[in-house]
Parts: C-alpha cells; structure tokens; sequence
C-alpha cells in the first residue's frame, strides 16, 4: 500500500517552497459586534453564529468601482478589511497609503486617512480616527511630525529589544485624543556593524546593540496631545538602567498604567501616573524574586467596574490572574492551580467571567475557559482536545475557536458560551492525504534530576524494519518561551522532521527543563548557566534513543537554530562519545555577546556571574570537537550578531578543529522565503553526507 502513496519533498514541507502545502484556513476571521465576518478575494459574508447561515455584505467589484469613482487604487482582497464599528455598517480597509472607512451598505467611503509609503509602525485609532506613524527614526500623527529627534534617539517604536512582551511603540487612549509613545535614547549604545554584501564595495549596515553587562539604552514615555499640539513626559527620573513595560491607559484617560523593571530584573514595580501632570501618583504593587521577575502583560480593567481590574503573576510558581482594585489592594487570586493561563482573551461583561486559554488540561495543550471573576469556577468552552485559539464577539457570548489537534489539521467553530453549541466553520482537509507519512509517537521520560518529566515527541519512518539499526537525529530548541512538543497537529512535528523520517532517520525533541509551559520553576532550573542544565536532559533523551532496538546509537545527530543552535553546539562539543554530526544554525556561543534584556535575565551580568558566563562559553569547548559540525548564520542577523560564529571558527582554528560554516547573505536570523528551502536542503545533505 505504501508503494501507492506520494513522497513528500522539501518543496512541499517548507514555507516558501514552490508547491508548500499547508491546511486550509479562513483568514481574518472576526467580529463584527456579535456577528461573524468572513473575509474572502472577491467577497465579503456575514455569518450568523446562531446558526452559522451565511450572508453576502459586499463585493470587491462593488467596492472597487466605488473606489475607482474616488480616485483611490483597487483593493485585491478583503483580508485586510476590520470592523471596530459594532452600530454602523462601516468596514476600515487599510491599503497601501489609505485607511477608508467605508459604508458597504450606502456603498460609499465615508472617510480616508492617508499615510505616505514610508511610513512604518502604523496605529490607528478607531474613535477618533486619528493616525500615529513613524519614518525614520520620528513620530507622526495624521501628517504632522511630533518629534524631532537626531540619529541615535527612536520614538514611536518597540524598545528593550522587544522583551517584556513589548511589541509596539504607540498606545491610544480609549478616546483616541492623546498619544502615549516610547522614546528611546540608544546614542550611548555601542554600534554593531553588519555588512552589506549587495554593494559594489561592500557597505555597514549598523545597529544599536546593547550586550550583557555594557551601558543599555535610556527609555521615557511621552504623552502627545493633538488638540494641544503639545507632548508630556512622565516624571520617570533617571531612565539609566530602568525599564519600562505594558503601558496601559485607566478607562476615564485620566491615568497611565507601566510596569518598571531594574536592570536585574528582580523587582517589578506597577507604577500609576498622572496623564495630564506626567507625576507618579503610586506604586500599586511590587513583586520580588531571587531570580527573576518577568512581567508579560498589561493590567487590564474589568468593563463593569473600572475601578478593578486585571494583573497576571507568576508569584505562585504559575502564571495566573489576579484581581486588584486602583487603590492596590488584593482583592483576591482568581485562578490557581499547577497549570498556568496563557492568555486572558476577553470578558463577557453579563456574566462576569474572563474568558482564558490555559495549559489546566494538560502542558501540551492550550483549552479555552469561562473563569468567574467572583469566585474563579471554570468552565471548559468547545472541547478538551488540542491546541485552541480563539477570539471573542463584543458581548462575550460567541467566540471563533480555531484548534488542532495531533490528526486534526484544522477546525473553526462558532461556540455559544452558554451551552457550547458549535457551529462549524471549517474543516480542513489533510494536507498530505495520498502521501507517505511517518509514525509519531509521544510520551514522557525523567529529565537529569530524576524527578521531573519531560514530554517528547518520537518520529519513526512508516514500514520502518525494527530489525534494523536506524541513524537518529534530535532537533532542539530548549530555552524560555518556547516548546517543541505539543498537541497540536502532528504534535508539533515540523515539515523536515517528516522530510527525515521519510528518508530513514528516527526524529527526536524533548522539551528539556528551561522551555515554555510549565512553570517558573521548571524554567529558571537554568538560571545563570544556560546551556548545562538543559544539556544534560538533552543526553536524557538520546540515551531513551539509544535503548531503542531500531537505532544506532552510534550514530546520533542533533540539529537546532538560535538557542537551539548554542544546545547542538554544546551537546557534541560536551558529550562527543554521544553526538556525531550537528548542524547549528544561528547558535549563540558566548553570552556575553548576546543582548542585556534577555542574556542578563536568564544569567544575570557578566560582572555578577563571571563563573556562569565561563562554564557556558563554548569558545572554550572549541578544542574538544571530535564530531562533524555545520554552523549556519546570516549575514545581518541582528538577533545572535554573527560575532558569535565567527569567533567560534577562530577558536577551532586555534584549536585545531574542524567544523564547517555556511553564510546566508541578507536574511536576519532566520531564513526566509525562498532560500528557506535551499537552507533545509543544506542542512539534509549534511546529514546525509555524514551521518
């Protein structure tokens, strides 16, 4: 039977393959007040979540000639369409230059906001249909320039490198009348140069890049005014190493939420400000820890009561909610449990729930629950299997819920939370039906202290002989915020594990100590030695391999990019006698050279934690490679500076040994697009080649 189905090849498994093949989905699902909207090329439907009967709102030749009426270019699909207005029947289309607010039942634009093509960091406000923009290194509002700033100084932009869940630079207040932004002073920064290859004489591309233990940036948060035309600063004091984090604004405008971090990252501090002086009126709450403190979210108020709201902690050793009133008094933990939420979605302000994703099922899983705000009873919505997301309609009472699960590509539901009715709205088919697929196995084994379980995820070709020795290849990550191992479809599985499998080799992850989802102390068991603890569970699992009658031991490999590629550096330059061939893509060598938010968080500084910086800086280790090793790195990668290859090849050579190296030119730290299938054909023919 085998012999009749298709062999999958790299095209079809990598993202940016010629003929990549992927489960169907419906793009930019979302709400419209309490009715679904589906977003397709050439139409535009309204789905009744009661009983999921579909409507046509409008056409792309519909709204097309309108525009076309207008002077304005054409849209090519309805994927970039929203709906924020939940009594009007206005969609926002955002082109390239224009956000419209258009009538799609008068068929007529109502307004439109434009924005010149080097614009960047794009926000704009619902309400007030104001527009907030960067170019170059200054902000803008509706064309006007805010800031003036010279090289060196960036407003309106993410800062601290994007950690802290930072991901933008601007935030509206619920009105839409006054601006909060980041400014960030990065001109005492050391500049990193990445070259430019492109160029007839190669050019430096340079970067502020703050490494652990050197002088970081300075962060203020400004307030803007429109009416005024006129900018605040919060009263911070010195910013020299403080950071600032999850900016929210109190319901009435009148105040301005962050949570201020010290450099150590030990001591958070939920600060409340003035927004019309910029004085701190308050420090509501202070968490403390021997490690680290990492905060992730904003606090969030309950839409009944705005004088409550939302801080998330993982004080108890899990991430839950708690609820807090503006005075900062505790009101009380709402969720508590050996199992951590993931992510506060909504409220349904009727019933007074929160709506949440959370591992409580189990650590491979991400369910969906209403959680009583008064007394933390939850219930389960849709069903237990999988790996769910989800978003909420403007009453709480419906939400889409897209899931996977290890032989569900993809579902999407309407549920109705009351009752978990469902209306289903997708069901996607097996992308590769007809084709030869390996066997996946799951299952736990004992990390290095004998105590903990870790989850993994086996790989076998399908037909495999079990009277045959095997070569075996484990694909790392390992470290914080992140987990290979789930039940999602294919349990996690990636296309080249499937591509690897099907050519003979059993594939192998473990989710080692120091990875996502399974509490503060499961992570920070590799606090200031990153790389050792998590090496040691990694031998855990090639030992599982090597009791495997169908593989030879002998003949193990270990691929991994970023911290994955520090763990496969790491794992044959320590256990040589148990790794044979690694390829290492954009690994980390030593710590010193990576960023101070994350590298002093996870290893405290370089001053603080000499030892620790010593015993994982695999520049020494050089000298112990007996193994073939491949490291791969990109040119700009201004993530791991390729400083770090490069100096790993230079203590090789000192060393007198061996590794390989292969240059990516102009991609960052991953390779993308159409090279991403070059790249997995290297890393396969290395492999290949040598073990």
């Amino acid at each position: 039977m085998a012999q009749d189905l298709k062999t999958l090849t790299l095209e079809e498994l990598i993202p940016g393959g010629d003929t990549y093949r992927y489960a169907e989905n419906l793009y930019n699902l979302q709400w419209w007040g309490e009715t679904c909207i589906k977003p397709e090329i050439d139409t535009l439907f309204a789905i009744n979540p009661a009983n999921g009967k579909e409507q046509v709102l409008t056409t792309r030749e519909a709204v097309n000639g309108v525009l076309n009426a207008n002077g304005i270019k054409p849209i090519q699909h309805f994927y970039s369409t929203s709906f924020p207005w939940k009594d009007k029947t206005y969609m926002l289309i955002q082109t390239a230059g224009n956000y419209l607010v258009y009538d799609w039942k008068g068929n007529k634009v109502v307004s439109s906001t434009e924005y010149p093509k080097e614009a960047a960091n794009q926000d704009y406000n619902e309400q007030s249909e104001n527009l907030a923009y960067t170019i170059g290194n200054n902000l803008y509002i509706n064309g006007k320039q805010i800031t003036d700033e010279k090289q060196g100084v960036v407003c309106g932009q993410s800062v601290h490198r994007n950690e802290f869940g930072i991901g933008k630079g601007t935030f509206w207040n619920p009105e839409g009348n006054k601006l909060a932004f980041y400014r960030m002073d990065e001109s005492m920064v050391t500049e990193y140069p990445l070259v430019d290859v492109t160029a007839r004489i190669a050019e430096a591309n340079t970067i502020r890049y703050p490494m652990a233990g050197m002088e970081s940036h300075q962060v203020q948060v400004g307030i803007y005014n429109p009416a005024t035309e006129k900018t605040l600063f919060l009263n911070t004091g010195d910013a020299t190493d403080r950071y600032f984090t999850n900016i929210s604004w109190s319901p009435d405008s009148e105040k301005l939420y962050l949570i201020e971090l010290n450099r150590d990252q030990n001591h958070a501090k939920l600060c409340q400000y003035n927004a019309n002086t910029g004085e701190l009126e308050r420090v509501l709450l202070e968490e403390k820890h021997d490690k680290y403190v990492e905060p992730q979210n904003p606090i969030v108020f309950l839409p009944w009561n705005e004088k409550e709201f939302i801080y998330q902690s993982q004080r108890d050793g899990y991430n839950h909610l708690y609820l807090y009133n503006t005075d900062g008094k505790l009101i009380r933990q709402i969720t508590q449990g050996a199992w951590i939420v993931q992510n506060l979605i909504g409220f349904n302000a009727r019933t007074k729930e929160a709506i949440i994703a959370s591992t409580e099922d189990s650590p491979l899983q991400s369910n969906l629950y209403r959680v009583n705000i008064g007394n933390g009873k939850r219930a389960v919505i849709g069903n237990h299997e999988g790996v769910h997301r989800a978003t909420l309609s403007e009453s709480g009472d419906y939400l889409i819920d897209t899931y996977t699960s290890p032989t569900t590509p993809r579902n999407i539901d309407i549920v109705r939370l009351k009752d978990n009715k469902t209306q289903r709205l997708l069901t996607a088919a097996n992308p590769y039906d007809g084709y030869q697929m390996p066997v996946i196995e799951t299952g736990t084994i004992k990390a290095a202290d004998g105590v903990t379980d870790l989850y993994y995820r086996l790989i076998k070709p399908a037909d495999m002989d079990t009277t045959q020795k095997h070569p075996a290849i484990v694909y790392v990550y390992g470290g914080p915020h992140a987990q290979m191992v789930t039940n999602g479809f294919l349990n996690g599985a990636r296309g080249w594990d499937i591509y690897m499998a099907n050519k003979g080799y059993v594939m192998l992850s473990v989710d080692n100590r120091g990875s996502s989802n399974r509490g503060l102390a499961f992570e920070n068991a590799t606090f200031r030695q990153l790389g050792i603890e998590e090496g040691k569970d990694q031998v855990k699992g090639a030992e599982f391999l090597q009791s495997l009658p169908y593989v030879d031991g002998s003949r193990i490999g270990v691929h991994g990019w970023s911290f994955g590629g520090h763990m496969t550096t790491a794992l044959l330059l320590r256990y040589p006698e148990i790794y044979k061939v690694g390829v290492a893509g954009g690994p980390v060598i030593d710590w010193k050279y990576y960023e101070i938010m994350y590298g002093e968080r996870y290893m405290d500084s370089p001053e603080s934690n000499p030892e620790g910086y010593e015993l994982t800086n695999l520049n020494n280790e050089a000298g112990k490679l007996q193994g073939r090793l491949l490291m791969i790195h990109d040119d700009h990668d201004d993530t791991c500076v390729p400083q770090h290859a490069l100096s790993f090849i230079k203590s090789c050579v000192d060393a007198r040994t061996y590794p390989d190296l292969f240059i990516y030119p102009g991609h960052k730290h991953n390779v993308l697009g159409r090279d991403r299938v070059h790249l997995h054909q290297t890393i396969t023919r290395y492999f290949e080649d040598h073990l």
